[in-house]
C-alpha cells in the first residue's frame, strides 16, 4: 500500500521538499535503526551470542543483545547503517536517552552516550535550540539528551545537576509506576506530585530542563502543569478520546499541558493508537494529531515516535514477554514485532509530513508540528 495519501506528483514533491528543508525533531526517538532495517542475518548471530553469554537467563540474553546492537552502531558493523537511516529519515534532531534507573546506570549511560557523540563527527550534542538551528544550517544532525527514568536520582538533586551538566535537557517525571516524584499512568492510585516531586519540578525549571509527563498519571500530570512556571510537555503520548488507553492523555491533560505553553508529542506505537496493533496505520496517528489540534491548536502538537526500536524480531518478542511486565506494562502491551503501516522504518518518516499535507495543514502548521513547536519549547526552557 502506498502512503502518499493520494497526493499528486506535485503535492507529494512539495511535501518531500518541506520535510527536507525544515527542522524536524523527534523527541522520543528510538532509532535511527529499527527492527526492519536491521540485517536479517543478525537475528541468529545475536541469539547465538546472547545464549553463549547467558545460557540460563533469558532476560539477560535480551539485555546483552541490546547492548551489542548499541555497541555495533556506535563504532562497529552497524555504524554505516546508523548514519544512513538517520540521514534518510530527514530528522534533524532527536533524543539520546540516559538510563537513570540507578546512580550507576546514570554514570554508565553518560559514558555510552558520550562515546556516541565522540565517534560520530556529524552528530552534535544539542544543549540549546540555537545548537539545533546551527546543525541544521550545516547539514549535520543533533542529539538532545533526555531521560524517561528518574528513580536513580533518589532524593539527590545533585545527581540531577550532574545530568544537566552533561547535557540533559528533557526529564520525564515517572515511568509507568510510582516513584518518589509522583505516579505513573499504570498505577491504580494517583495522588499527584509528592512534596519531593514539587521540589524536583522546581529544580528542573531552575536548571533549564523541560519537564516531561508522557508516562505520568492524570493527577501527576495536572499537578506538574499547575505548579510549573515554564512549558511542560508530553513527548510521546496519544489522545485518549481517539483511543482509550492508559498511555494516552485525556482532553483535560492535553489542555493543561497546552496552557503552560507546552507541546503534546504523538507517538507511532501500534499498541497505543488503535485497538488492533497489527493493523495500526499512519492514518490512526494522524487522527490523534487532528484531535489535539482541534482541542488546543497547531502550536501545541509535535512528534515523539517511540517506535521502532533497534531490536531483531527475537529481541522484540522476548522483550515483550520478559521485560515489559517488569516495567509496568499491562498484559499484551509493550514493544513487539508490529509496526505502524506507513512508518515501518525511520527512513519512511517523511510519510508523516506527506500525511499532514494531505489532511490540509498549511506549510506553516506542518513546520510547527514536525519540529518547530519542540524548537520553541527548547528555546523557552533551555536558553
Amino acid at each position: 500500500m502506498s502512503w502518499h495519501h493520494g497526493l499528486g506528483d506535485a503535492r507529494l514533491e512539495h511535501a518531500r521538499a518541506l520535510h527536507r528543508d525544515s527542522i524536524v525533531i523527534d523527541l522520543l526517538f528510538q532509532g535511527p535503526i529499527g527492527t526492519y532495517s536491521l540485517p536479517e542475518e543478525l537475528e541468529d548471530e545475536l541469539l547465538d551470542l546472547a545464549r553463549a553469554k547467558h545460557p540460563y537467563d533469558e532476560t539477560a540474553q535480551v539485555t546483552y543483545a541490546s547492548d551489542l546492537v548499541r555497541r555495533w552502531y556506535i563504532d562497529g558493523k552497524l555504524a554505516d547503517l546508523y548514519r544512513e537511516c538517520w540521514f534518510e529519515s530527514g530528522i534533524t534532531a532527536a533524543c539520546r536517552q540516559l538510563s537513570i534507573r540507578t546512580p550507576d546506570s546514570l554514570l554508565r549511560s553518560i559514558v555510552s552516550i558520550q562515546e556516541e557523540f565522540d565517534g560520530k563527527p556529524w552528530l552534535t550534542k544539542a544543549r540549546t535550540a540555537a545548537d539545533i538551528e546551527r546543525v541544521h544550517a550545516e547539514g549535520g544532525r543533533a542529539g538532545i539528551v533526555t531521560s524517561q527514568e528518574a528513580e536513580g536520582y533518589g532524593k539527590d538533586l545533585g545527581l540531577l545537576e550532574l545530568a544537566y551538566d552533561f547535557g540533559l535537557r528533557v526529564q520525564q517525571l515517572t515511568y509507568n509506576n510510582h516513584n518518589l516524584i509522583g505516579a505513573g499512568c499504570m498505577e491504580p492510585n494517583d495522588a499527584g506530585l509528592s512534596r519531593f516531586g514539587l521540589k524536583f519540578v522546581a529544580k528542573c525549571e531552575e536548571l533549564g530542563i523541560v519537564v516531561d509527563t508522557s508516562h505520568c498519571g492524570r493527577q501527576t500530570t495536572l499537578d506538574a502543569c499547575k505548579h510549573a512556571e515554564r512549558p511542560v510537555v508530553a513527548t510521546h503520548t496519544g489522545a485518549s478520546a481517539v483511543y482509550a488507553h492508559d498511555r494516552c492523555k485525556s482532553d483535560e491533560e492535553i489542555r493543561a499541558i497546552a496552557a503552560t505553553g507546552g507541546v503534546i508529542g504523538i507517538f507511532t506505537m501500534p499498541w497505543f493508537v488503535a485497538p488492533d496493533p497489527e493493523n495500526s496505520t499512519l492514518d490512526h496517528v494522524l487522527d490523534h494529531i487532528d484531535h489535539v489540534v482541534g482541542l488546543v491548536g497547531t502550536d501545541s502538537v509535535g512528534i515523539g515516535t517511540d517506535w521502532p526500536m533497534p531490536q531483531t524480531k527475537w529481541m522484540a518478542i522476548e522483550f515483550k514477554r520478559l521485560v515489559a511486565p517488569t516495567i509496568g506494562f499491562a498484559p499484551g502491551d509493550g514493544p513487539s514485532t508490529e509496526w505502524i503501516h506507513g512508518i515501518k522504518d525511520y527512513r519512511e518518516f517523511s510519510n508523516l509530513t506527506a500525511g499532514l499535507v494531505a489532511r490540509g495543514y498549511s506549510d506553516e502548521d506542518v513546520v510547527k508540528i514536525i519540529g518547530g513547536n519542540w524548537l520553541r519549547v527548547l528555546r523557552e526552557v533551555c536558553s
